[in-house]
């Protein structure tokens, strides 16, 4: 049985989301956040199937993520909204504090997301909070770096 993505995010149901990709298990959140879609990104005890950036601690805290993210440029911000010349993540964590999922800010002030083993989908950022993600957390942000 195929469950909708509406079922388990229920803040999707205003339909203010499309689904950008097909499911895919090859990568996740983290690693789409990063732009790095060969490779599933978590700190978990799999080293052979879960990437990790090396030299960061390896467990799913708050500060393991912000330090890997920090590998990547990313500092800790307090606006959501878009704000020219940087992208920002969005990490997302349960009641206890551990993280369960990253968005990526689009230039539009949209997000995308990789939903687990499932598809890429634009959306409102909260959107996403509830049950299965929890709420956001930490937002963070870089210098957008031109490409010349």
């Amino acid at each position: 049985m195929v469950t909708s993505l509406v079922e388990v995010f229920p803040g999707l149901a205003k339909g203010n989301y499309q689904i950008t990709s097909p499911a895919n298990p090859d990568y996740n959140c983290m690693a789409w956040a990063v732009g790095d879609i060969g490779k599933w990104w978590w700190p978990g005890p799999d080293e052979k199937r879960e990437y990790w950036p090396p030299d960061i601690l390896r467990e799913p805290t708050q500060n393991a993520f912000e330090a890997a993210f920090a590998r990547f440029g990313y500092e800790r911000c307090m606006e959501e909204d878009v704000e020219p010349g940087f992208e920002k993540i969005a990490l997302f964590a349960d009641a206890s504090g551990k993280p369960t999922h990253v968005a990526r800010q689009l230039a539009t002030g949209r997000w995308t997301s990789k939903l687990g083993r499932m598809e890429d989908i634009e959306h409102v950022l909260r959107d996403l909070e509830g049950v299965v993600y929890g709420s956001v957390v930490l937002i963070l942000k870089r210098p957008v770096t031109a490409i010349v």
